[in-house]
C-alpha cells in the first residue's frame, strides 16, 4: 500500500492556511439537476457547513484519484458509478483545490461513513445557496454551476 503523505496544513503565498500538503481535491457529483452534498461535522475545518466530499491529495495521486478516494472514504460511493467530465481548479498561488465534476449513474448511493459528516443528500441546483455552504465552495459555486451545466450539455 502506498503511503498517505498528503495530510497536513500548509500556508500558501496568499497568506491562508490550507489542508493538504500537495493540494486538495473533491468531487461535485451531479444527477438529474441535483448535486450530492456533505454536511460537515462541527469539529472539522469550516465545520457545520455543506460542501462536496473531498480532502488532501497525496503526492502520488492524480486529481481524479484523490477526489474519488476521498469521496469513497467519506460517503461510500462506488467510483464505477461516476463519469468524470471536467475539472475546476481554485488556485491560491502555492496551493490549489481541484473539483472534479462528474455525472452519477442511477445506481450511485452514498451515506455518512465517519464522524467527518453529519449527513449527505441530493440538493437541487437552485437550492444549493439556501444551505450554509463551506466558504470556499460558496465562492466557487457560481462558476462550478456553469461548468456543470456546460458539461451536462456536452455529455448529452
Amino acid at each position: 500500500m502506498v503511503a498517505r503523505d498528503g495530510d497536513g496544513w500548509i500556508e500558501c503565498r496568499c497568506g491562508s492556511k490550507h489542508w493538504g500538503k500537495f493540494g486538495a481535491a473533491g468531487i461535485l457529483i451531479i444527477r438529474d439537476g441535483s448535486i450530492f452534498l456533505q454536511h460537515r461535522a462541527p469539529w472539522v475545518h469550516n465545520g457545520d457547513t455543506w460542501g462536496i466530499p473531498g480532502g488532501a491529495r497525496d503526492s502520488h495521486e492524480s486529481t481524479i484519484e484523490a477526489a474519488l478516494r476521498e469521496a469513497q472514504e467519506e460517503t461510500g460511493i462506488n467510483p464505477e458509478d461516476l463519469t468524470p467530465l471536467t475539472t475546476f481548479i481554485d488556485d491560491h498561488d502555492g496551493w490549489s483545490y481541484s473539483t472534479v465534476i462528474a455525472i452519477a449513474s442511477k445506481n450511485l448511493e452514498g451515506r455518512e461513513l465517519n464522524d467527518e459528516s453529519h449527513e449527505v443528500r441530493w440538493v437541487k441546483f437552485e437550492d444549493v445557496t439556501r444551505l450554509p455552504l463551506h466558504p470556499s465552495f460558496a465562492k466557487c459555486w457560481p462558476e462550478l454551476l456553469t461548468l456543470a451545466n456546460d458539461a451536462i450539455e456536452r455529455a448529452t
